[in-house]
Protein backbone atom coordinates (compact mmCIF):
# COMPACT_ATOMS: atom_id res chain seq x y z
CA UNK A 1 0.00 0.00 0.00
CA UNK A 2 1.10 3.40 -0.71
CA UNK A 3 1.77 6.17 1.37
CA UNK A 4 -0.70 8.52 -0.16
CA UNK A 5 -3.14 5.42 0.11
CA UNK A 6 -2.38 4.91 4.07
CA UNK A 7 -2.67 8.40 4.51
CA UNK A 8 -6.18 9.36 6.15
CA UNK A 9 -8.71 12.35 3.91
CA UNK A 10 -9.04 15.28 5.89
CA UNK A 11 -12.70 15.19 7.14
CA UNK A 12 -15.13 17.54 4.85
CA UNK A 13 -15.16 19.43 8.52
CA UNK A 14 -11.89 19.46 9.38
CA UNK A 15 -10.79 21.34 6.21
CA UNK A 16 -10.27 25.52 6.45
CA UNK A 17 -12.90 26.14 3.62
CA UNK A 18 -15.49 24.43 5.30
CA UNK A 19 -14.86 25.71 8.60
CA UNK A 20 -15.21 29.21 7.15
CA UNK A 21 -18.38 28.55 4.96
CA UNK A 22 -19.89 27.09 8.03
CA UNK A 23 -18.74 30.09 10.33
CA UNK A 24 -20.07 32.67 8.21
CA UNK A 25 -23.39 31.29 6.93
CA UNK A 26 -24.32 29.98 11.03
CA UNK A 27 -23.46 34.24 11.30
CA UNK A 28 -25.52 35.01 8.93
CA UNK A 29 -28.42 33.09 9.05
CA UNK A 30 -28.28 34.26 13.25
CA UNK A 31 -28.35 37.81 11.55
CA UNK A 32 -31.11 37.27 9.35
CA UNK A 33 -33.38 35.44 11.92
CA UNK A 34 -32.77 37.51 14.63
CA UNK A 35 -33.33 40.82 11.65
CA UNK A 36 -36.73 39.03 10.53
CA UNK A 37 -38.01 38.85 13.85
CA UNK A 38 -37.34 42.24 14.93
CA UNK A 39 -38.80 43.37 11.19
CA UNK A 40 -42.63 41.07 11.78
CA UNK A 41 -42.37 42.23 15.38
CA UNK A 42 -41.68 46.15 14.43
CA UNK A 43 -44.49 45.75 11.28
CA UNK A 44 -47.02 44.65 13.33
CA UNK A 45 -45.86 47.23 16.08
CA UNK A 46 -46.71 50.00 13.61
CA UNK A 47 -49.72 48.28 12.03
CA UNK A 48 -51.28 48.36 15.42
CA UNK A 49 -49.81 51.79 16.59
CA UNK A 50 -51.90 52.64 13.21
CA UNK A 51 -55.02 51.13 14.65
CA UNK A 52 -54.49 52.63 18.59
CA UNK A 53 -54.80 56.09 17.03
CA UNK A 54 -57.95 55.68 14.43
CA UNK A 55 -59.65 53.97 17.51
CA UNK A 56 -58.52 57.00 19.75
CA UNK A 57 -59.69 59.13 17.05
CA UNK A 58 -62.82 57.60 16.52
CA UNK A 59 -63.53 57.54 20.90
CA UNK A 60 -62.92 61.42 20.53
CA UNK A 61 -65.47 62.04 17.82
CA UNK A 62 -68.15 60.06 19.63
CA UNK A 63 -67.07 60.76 23.23
CA UNK A 64 -69.04 64.16 23.65
CA UNK A 65 -72.41 62.64 22.08
CA UNK A 66 -72.04 59.58 24.54
CA UNK A 67 -71.71 62.13 27.57
CA UNK A 68 -74.68 64.03 26.37
CA UNK A 69 -76.93 60.66 25.85
CA UNK A 70 -77.18 61.80 22.39
CA UNK A 71 -76.41 58.09 21.23
CA UNK A 72 -78.18 55.89 19.19
CA UNK A 73 -78.37 58.78 16.34
CA UNK A 74 -74.39 59.24 16.23
CA UNK A 75 -74.10 55.16 16.35
CA UNK A 76 -73.60 54.32 12.63
CA UNK A 77 -73.81 51.53 10.48
CA UNK A 78 -70.89 49.76 9.89
CA UNK A 79 -69.89 49.02 6.22
CA UNK A 80 -68.53 45.76 7.17
CA UNK A 81 -69.67 43.77 10.08
CA UNK A 82 -67.02 41.91 10.65
CA UNK A 83 -64.54 44.75 10.33
CA UNK A 84 -65.53 46.79 14.06
CA UNK A 85 -68.52 47.97 16.31
CA UNK A 86 -68.97 50.08 18.96
CA UNK A 87 -70.98 49.67 22.49
CA UNK A 88 -71.84 51.96 24.94
CA UNK A 89 -71.80 50.67 28.68
CA UNK A 90 -73.58 51.29 31.72
CA UNK A 91 -71.59 52.28 35.47
CA UNK A 92 -72.61 48.34 35.81
CA UNK A 93 -71.57 46.91 32.81
CA UNK A 94 -74.43 46.31 30.37
CA UNK A 95 -74.88 46.97 27.11
CA UNK A 96 -77.06 50.38 26.71
CA UNK A 97 -76.25 51.12 23.16
CA UNK A 98 -74.96 49.43 20.22
CA UNK A 99 -74.01 49.72 16.29
CA UNK A 100 -76.49 47.69 14.63
CA UNK A 101 -73.59 44.17 14.27
CA UNK A 102 -73.40 44.20 17.93
CA UNK A 103 -76.58 44.33 19.25
CA UNK A 104 -76.49 40.99 20.76
CA UNK A 105 -73.05 40.95 21.45
CA UNK A 106 -71.44 40.61 25.23
CA UNK A 107 -69.66 43.67 26.42
CA UNK A 108 -66.19 43.83 24.84
CA UNK A 109 -64.72 45.69 27.50
CA UNK A 110 -65.61 45.69 31.45
CA UNK A 111 -66.93 49.11 32.40
CA UNK A 112 -64.60 51.84 33.74
CA UNK A 113 -64.69 54.29 36.46
CA UNK A 114 -64.84 58.12 36.13
CA UNK A 115 -61.55 59.24 35.64
CA UNK A 116 -60.17 55.97 34.60
CA UNK A 117 -57.64 56.22 31.75
CA UNK A 118 -58.42 54.98 28.19
CA UNK A 119 -58.10 51.27 28.02
CA UNK A 120 -57.02 49.51 24.94
CA UNK A 121 -56.27 45.31 24.68
CA UNK A 122 -56.06 42.62 21.80
CA UNK A 123 -59.32 40.25 22.55
CA UNK A 124 -60.16 37.33 20.55
CA UNK A 125 -63.33 35.32 20.77
CA UNK A 126 -66.03 37.87 19.34
CA UNK A 127 -68.67 36.31 17.96
CA UNK A 128 -68.66 38.94 14.32
CA UNK A 129 -65.76 37.13 13.43
CA UNK A 130 -63.22 34.40 14.06
CA UNK A 131 -59.93 36.95 14.36
CA UNK A 132 -58.78 38.98 16.72
CA UNK A 133 -60.06 42.22 17.52
CA UNK A 134 -58.16 45.96 19.01
CA UNK A 135 -60.68 47.07 21.68
CA UNK A 136 -60.54 50.67 23.25
CA UNK A 137 -62.61 51.71 25.98
CA UNK A 138 -62.93 55.51 27.68
CA UNK A 139 -64.88 56.32 30.52
CA UNK A 140 -67.11 59.74 29.30
CA UNK A 141 -69.65 62.10 30.97
CA UNK A 142 -70.24 62.68 34.99
CA UNK A 143 -71.57 60.49 37.78
CA UNK A 144 -74.17 59.81 37.83
CA UNK A 145 -74.87 58.95 34.07
CA UNK A 146 -71.11 57.61 33.61
CA UNK A 147 -70.93 55.86 30.46
CA UNK A 148 -67.85 53.22 29.04
CA UNK A 149 -67.58 53.80 25.42
CA UNK A 150 -65.65 51.11 23.24
CA UNK A 151 -64.82 50.93 19.96
CA UNK A 152 -63.15 48.14 18.63
CA UNK A 153 -61.46 47.38 14.94
CA UNK A 154 -60.96 43.78 13.44
CA UNK A 155 -56.93 42.81 13.12
CA UNK A 156 -57.28 40.78 10.24
CA UNK A 157 -55.37 42.97 8.02
CA UNK A 158 -52.65 43.59 10.70
CA UNK A 159 -52.22 39.71 10.94
CA UNK A 160 -52.53 38.85 7.36
CA UNK A 161 -49.79 41.90 6.85
CA UNK A 162 -47.36 40.07 9.15
CA UNK A 163 -48.48 36.69 8.05
CA UNK A 164 -47.16 37.64 4.02
CA UNK A 165 -44.00 38.98 5.33
CA UNK A 166 -43.31 36.02 7.65
CA UNK A 167 -43.99 33.35 4.64
CA UNK A 168 -42.04 35.82 2.65
CA UNK A 169 -39.08 35.80 4.76
CA UNK A 170 -39.50 32.17 5.78
CA UNK A 171 -38.69 32.00 2.03
CA UNK A 172 -35.77 34.16 1.42
CA UNK A 173 -33.82 33.94 4.10
CA UNK A 174 -33.23 30.02 3.87
CA UNK A 175 -32.45 30.89 0.31
CA UNK A 176 -30.30 33.31 0.66
CA UNK A 177 -28.50 31.23 3.43
CA UNK A 178 -28.13 28.65 1.00
CA UNK A 179 -27.11 31.10 -1.67
CA UNK A 180 -24.43 32.67 0.91
CA UNK A 181 -22.97 29.52 1.75
CA UNK A 182 -22.46 28.70 -2.06
CA UNK A 183 -20.95 31.53 -2.20
CA UNK A 184 -18.65 31.37 0.70
CA UNK A 185 -17.70 27.81 -0.12
CA UNK A 186 -16.15 29.31 -3.67
CA UNK A 187 -14.39 32.13 -2.86
CA UNK A 188 -12.89 30.37 -0.06
CA UNK A 189 -11.47 27.74 -2.39
CA UNK A 190 -10.31 31.08 -4.86
CA UNK A 191 -8.50 32.52 -1.87
CA UNK A 192 -7.29 29.28 -0.39
CA UNK A 193 -5.90 27.78 -3.70
CA UNK A 194 -2.43 29.42 -3.34
CA UNK A 195 -2.20 28.01 0.29
CA UNK A 196 -3.52 24.75 -1.33
CA UNK A 197 -0.45 24.99 -4.38
CA UNK A 198 2.32 25.98 -1.38
CA UNK A 199 1.03 22.88 0.67
CA UNK A 200 1.33 20.39 -2.39
CA UNK A 201 4.56 21.43 -3.59
CA UNK A 202 5.98 21.56 -0.41
CA UNK A 203 4.58 17.62 0.03
CA UNK A 204 6.19 16.72 -3.01
CA UNK A 205 9.80 17.78 -2.18
CA UNK A 206 11.77 15.61 -1.55
CA UNK A 207 14.58 14.87 0.31
CA UNK A 208 17.27 15.72 -2.85
CA UNK A 209 15.55 18.32 -3.80
CA UNK A 210 15.90 20.64 -1.29
CA UNK A 211 16.05 23.62 -4.06
CA UNK A 212 12.80 23.88 -5.09
CA UNK A 213 11.04 26.70 -4.18
CA UNK A 214 7.29 27.13 -3.91
CA UNK A 215 5.18 29.29 -6.10
CA UNK A 216 4.87 32.76 -4.30
CA UNK A 217 1.49 35.15 -5.58
CA UNK A 218 2.04 38.24 -7.04
CA UNK A 219 -0.04 40.18 -4.55
CA UNK A 220 1.47 41.12 -1.41
CA UNK A 221 -0.91 39.60 1.26
CA UNK A 222 -0.63 37.12 3.81
CA UNK A 223 -0.45 34.45 1.50
CA UNK A 224 2.51 36.26 0.01
CA UNK A 225 4.29 36.13 2.84
CA UNK A 226 3.64 32.65 4.00
CA UNK A 227 5.33 31.53 0.42
CA UNK A 228 7.82 33.55 1.39
CA UNK A 229 8.33 32.16 4.51
CA UNK A 230 8.35 28.89 3.16
CA UNK A 231 10.66 29.97 0.83
CA UNK A 232 13.21 30.84 3.56
CA UNK A 233 12.38 28.15 5.53
CA UNK A 234 13.36 25.65 2.33
CA UNK A 235 16.46 27.94 1.42
CA UNK A 236 17.75 27.39 5.17
CA UNK A 237 16.93 23.80 5.44
CA UNK A 238 18.72 23.84 2.12
CA UNK A 239 21.93 25.40 3.86
CA UNK A 240 21.49 22.85 7.08
CA UNK A 241 21.62 20.27 4.97
CA UNK A 242 24.69 21.03 2.65
CA UNK A 243 26.25 21.80 5.87
CA UNK A 244 25.43 18.31 7.56
CA UNK A 245 26.45 16.29 4.34
CA UNK A 246 29.72 18.26 4.26
CA UNK A 247 30.29 17.69 7.41
CA UNK A 248 29.48 14.03 7.64
CA UNK A 249 32.10 13.97 4.17
CA UNK A 250 34.99 15.78 6.32
CA UNK A 251 34.63 13.56 9.42
CA UNK A 252 34.32 10.84 7.55
CA UNK A 253 37.79 12.37 5.82
CA UNK A 254 38.94 13.23 9.59
CA UNK A 255 38.52 9.88 10.68
CA UNK A 256 39.37 8.04 8.04
CA UNK A 257 43.24 9.03 8.84
CA UNK A 258 44.19 7.71 11.86
CA UNK A 259 42.44 4.64 11.31
CA UNK A 260 44.44 3.81 8.28
CA UNK A 261 47.46 4.67 10.54
CA UNK A 262 46.90 2.15 13.07
CA UNK A 263 45.23 -0.41 10.70
CA UNK A 264 48.84 0.11 8.95
CA UNK A 265 51.24 -0.17 12.01
CA UNK A 266 48.97 -3.23 12.85
CA UNK A 267 49.50 -4.56 10.01
CA UNK A 268 52.79 -4.80 9.65
CA UNK A 269 53.74 -6.24 13.09
CA UNK A 270 51.57 -8.97 12.49
CA UNK A 271 53.69 -9.61 8.48
CA UNK A 272 56.35 -8.78 10.00
CA UNK A 273 56.64 -9.88 13.58
CA UNK A 274 61.00 -10.69 13.71
CA UNK A 275 61.40 -7.55 12.47
CA UNK A 276 58.62 -5.30 14.55
CA UNK A 277 59.23 -2.81 17.46
CA UNK A 278 56.19 -4.02 19.40
CA UNK A 279 57.08 -0.86 21.61
CA UNK A 280 57.21 1.47 18.96
CA UNK A 281 54.18 0.66 17.02
CA UNK A 282 52.14 0.32 20.34
CA UNK A 283 52.91 4.53 21.04
CA UNK A 284 51.95 5.10 17.21
CA UNK A 285 48.92 3.45 17.67
CA UNK A 286 48.27 5.11 21.02
CA UNK A 287 49.19 8.46 19.57
CA UNK A 288 46.77 7.59 16.60
CA UNK A 289 43.96 6.15 19.37
CA UNK A 290 44.51 9.62 21.55
CA UNK A 291 44.37 11.22 18.27
CA UNK A 292 40.73 10.00 16.97
CA UNK A 293 39.45 10.17 20.29
CA UNK A 294 40.10 13.95 20.13
CA UNK A 295 38.78 14.02 16.91
CA UNK A 296 35.21 12.13 18.02
CA UNK A 297 35.32 14.30 21.05
CA UNK A 298 34.72 17.46 18.90
CA UNK A 299 32.82 16.33 16.72
CA UNK A 300 30.53 15.15 19.26
CA UNK A 301 30.73 18.68 21.06
CA UNK A 302 29.97 20.32 17.67
CA UNK A 303 27.00 18.18 17.51
CA UNK A 304 25.31 18.44 20.49
CA UNK A 305 25.75 22.30 20.70
CA UNK A 306 23.66 22.58 17.21
CA UNK A 307 20.84 20.15 18.72
CA UNK A 308 20.65 22.54 21.81
CA UNK A 309 21.46 19.75 23.84
CA UNK A 310 23.71 22.11 26.35
CA UNK A 311 22.08 23.77 28.94
CA UNK A 312 23.64 27.00 29.63
CA UNK A 313 24.49 27.90 32.97
CA UNK A 314 24.92 31.75 34.54
CA UNK A 315 27.01 31.25 36.88
CA UNK A 316 29.85 33.48 37.82
CA UNK A 317 33.56 32.62 35.82
CA UNK A 318 36.42 34.15 36.86
CA UNK A 319 38.66 34.30 33.42
CA UNK A 320 41.77 35.23 34.65
CA UNK A 321 42.06 32.06 36.38
CA UNK A 322 41.62 29.67 33.63
CA UNK A 323 43.92 32.25 31.52
CA UNK A 324 46.48 31.33 34.36
CA UNK A 325 46.09 27.60 34.42
CA UNK A 326 46.41 27.90 30.62
CA UNK A 327 49.76 30.03 31.00
CA UNK A 328 50.98 27.90 33.97
CA UNK A 329 50.38 24.54 30.79
CA UNK A 330 52.42 26.00 27.83
CA UNK A 331 55.10 26.74 30.35
CA UNK A 332 55.46 23.23 31.77
CA UNK A 333 55.49 21.76 27.92
CA UNK A 334 58.62 24.59 27.50
CA UNK A 335 58.08 24.74 23.64
CA UNK A 336 57.34 28.72 23.63
CA UNK A 337 58.11 31.10 26.17
CA UNK A 338 54.35 32.94 27.84
CA UNK A 339 53.35 36.81 28.50
CA UNK A 340 50.63 36.98 31.30
CA UNK A 341 51.48 41.00 32.18
CA UNK A 342 48.71 42.33 30.89
CA UNK A 343 46.06 39.85 32.78
CA UNK A 344 43.90 41.80 35.06
CA UNK A 345 40.78 40.07 36.98
CA UNK A 346 37.50 39.65 34.74
CA UNK A 347 34.85 37.84 35.52
CA UNK A 348 31.95 36.68 32.93
CA UNK A 349 28.90 34.42 33.36
CA UNK A 350 28.52 31.07 31.57
CA UNK A 351 29.59 27.31 32.12
CA UNK A 352 33.52 27.16 33.34
CA UNK A 353 34.54 24.27 31.90
CA UNK A 354 33.36 25.41 28.03
CA UNK A 355 34.80 28.64 28.36
CA UNK A 356 38.26 27.09 29.42
CA UNK A 357 37.97 24.63 26.77
CA UNK A 358 37.56 27.77 24.78
CA UNK A 359 40.82 29.35 26.38
CA UNK A 360 42.99 25.83 25.96
CA UNK A 361 42.24 26.09 22.03
CA UNK A 362 43.31 28.88 21.52
CA UNK A 363 46.18 28.42 23.65
CA UNK A 364 46.85 25.24 21.75
CA UNK A 365 46.62 27.47 18.43
CA UNK A 366 49.10 29.86 19.19
CA UNK A 367 51.64 27.78 20.71
CA UNK A 368 51.01 25.67 17.61
CA UNK A 369 52.08 28.60 14.72
CA UNK A 370 54.21 30.35 17.62
CA UNK A 371 58.12 31.00 16.80
CA UNK A 372 59.16 31.27 20.16
CA UNK A 373 56.40 33.91 22.60
CA UNK A 374 52.35 33.59 23.11
CA UNK A 375 50.93 36.53 25.33
CA UNK A 376 47.86 36.33 27.11
CA UNK A 377 45.74 39.54 27.71
CA UNK A 378 42.83 39.93 30.02
CA UNK A 379 41.11 43.13 31.00
CA UNK A 380 37.46 44.53 31.65
CA UNK A 381 36.10 47.27 29.73
CA UNK A 382 32.68 48.73 30.83
CA UNK A 383 30.23 46.11 30.21
CA UNK A 384 32.46 43.43 28.06
CA UNK A 385 35.08 41.50 29.03
CA UNK A 386 38.34 41.24 26.39
CA UNK A 387 40.65 38.48 26.39
CA UNK A 388 43.67 38.61 23.43
CA UNK A 389 45.47 35.37 23.06
CA UNK A 390 48.36 36.14 20.67
CA UNK A 391 51.44 34.46 18.91
CA UNK A 392 54.83 35.78 16.91
CA UNK A 393 54.28 33.35 14.40
CA UNK A 394 53.36 33.55 10.86
CA UNK A 395 50.25 35.81 10.90
CA UNK A 396 46.62 35.35 9.17
CA UNK A 397 46.27 37.06 6.15
CA UNK A 398 43.33 39.17 5.85
CA UNK A 399 40.91 37.43 3.10
CA UNK A 400 41.58 34.15 5.49
CA UNK A 401 40.60 35.28 8.96
CA UNK A 402 36.83 34.25 8.48
CA UNK A 403 37.61 30.63 7.35
CA UNK A 404 39.86 30.17 10.57
CA UNK A 405 36.48 29.61 12.76
CA UNK A 406 34.90 27.17 9.81
CA UNK A 407 35.20 23.29 10.55
CA UNK A 408 37.91 21.01 9.38
CA UNK A 409 39.68 24.27 7.43
CA UNK A 410 43.41 24.35 7.94
CA UNK A 411 45.15 27.06 5.99
CA UNK A 412 48.14 25.16 5.54
CA UNK A 413 47.40 21.28 3.90
CA UNK A 414 50.34 21.21 3.19
CA UNK A 415 51.51 20.34 7.26
CA UNK A 416 51.19 17.31 9.00
CA UNK A 417 48.49 16.23 11.15
CA UNK A 418 50.38 16.56 13.91
CA UNK A 419 50.91 19.96 13.24
CA UNK A 420 47.83 21.19 12.02
CA UNK A 421 45.25 19.60 13.63
CA UNK A 422 41.58 18.18 12.26
CA UNK A 423 40.76 21.71 12.08
CA UNK A 424 37.86 21.77 14.56
CA UNK A 425 39.75 23.67 17.55
CA UNK A 426 38.99 27.38 16.25
CA UNK A 427 35.57 26.21 15.74
CA UNK A 428 34.14 25.15 18.84
CA UNK A 429 35.99 28.45 20.12
CA UNK A 430 33.48 30.52 18.28
CA UNK A 431 31.07 28.23 19.13
CA UNK A 432 31.53 28.05 23.08
CA UNK A 433 31.81 32.40 23.18
CA UNK A 434 28.63 33.12 20.74
CA UNK A 435 26.86 30.82 23.18
CA UNK A 436 28.17 32.84 25.78
CA UNK A 437 26.86 35.73 24.45
CA UNK A 438 30.06 36.99 22.69
CA UNK A 439 31.99 37.73 20.00
CA UNK A 440 35.45 36.63 18.64
CA UNK A 441 37.89 38.02 15.57
CA UNK A 442 41.26 37.90 14.01
CA UNK A 443 43.79 40.46 13.85
CA UNK A 444 47.14 41.44 13.49
CA UNK A 445 49.47 40.95 16.32
CA UNK A 446 51.68 43.84 17.56
CA UNK A 447 54.83 42.93 15.35
CA UNK A 448 53.70 39.98 13.62
CA UNK A 449 51.83 36.52 14.29
CA UNK A 450 48.10 36.37 14.93
CA UNK A 451 45.68 38.05 17.45
CA UNK A 452 42.74 36.54 18.48
CA UNK A 453 40.61 38.90 20.15
CA UNK A 454 37.18 37.43 22.25
CA UNK A 455 34.63 40.15 24.23
CA UNK A 456 32.59 38.56 26.50
CA UNK A 457 29.66 40.13 28.51
CA UNK A 458 30.83 41.43 32.18
CA UNK A 459 29.06 39.60 35.03
CA UNK A 460 27.50 42.03 37.18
Amino acid sequence: MSADAARPRPRLLGTVRSQVTLLATALVALMLAVSAVGLVAAQQRVLTHGIDEALIQRADNMGQAVAAGRVRDLLPAEADPEDSFVQVLSADGQVVAATANASSLAPAAPPLRPGSPDVIDTVDGVALSNGEFRVLARAVGDPPRVRTLVVTKNLDDVNESVGILTTSLAIAIPVVIVLLAVLVWWLTGRVLRPVELIRAEVASVQGHELHRRVPVPTSDDEITRLARTMNAMLERLERATERQRRFVADASHELRSPLTRIRSSLEVALAHPEHADHRETYRAVLADTGELQKLVDDLLFLARSESGAFDLPRDPVDLDDLVLAEARRLRDRGRVQVDVGSVSAARTRGEATQLARAIRNLADNAERHARSLVTFDLREQGPRCELVVADDGPGIAPEYRALVFKRFTRLDEARSRDGGGAGLGLAIVQDIVTRHGGTIVVTDGAGSGARFVADLPRAD
